[in-house]
């Protein structure tokens, strides 16, 4: 008990970035993500 007690906020917030994280994916999110990530990578390298 005392184990769940001590932990329960980094649980919790295990919990919502794990809900918000396949809101992110249902709504399609990822593909803007890796767009920009690749931008960015092609930027700091010089290519783009």
């Amino acid at each position: 008990m005392t184990f769940l007690r001590q932990n329960l906020p980094a649980l919790l917030l295990l919990l919502l970035g794990g809900v918000f994280f396949a809101w992110g994916i249902l709504r399609g999110e990822q593909f803007v993500v890796f767009t920009k990530a690749v931008n960015l990578c092609l930027e700091c390298i010089g290519i783009g």
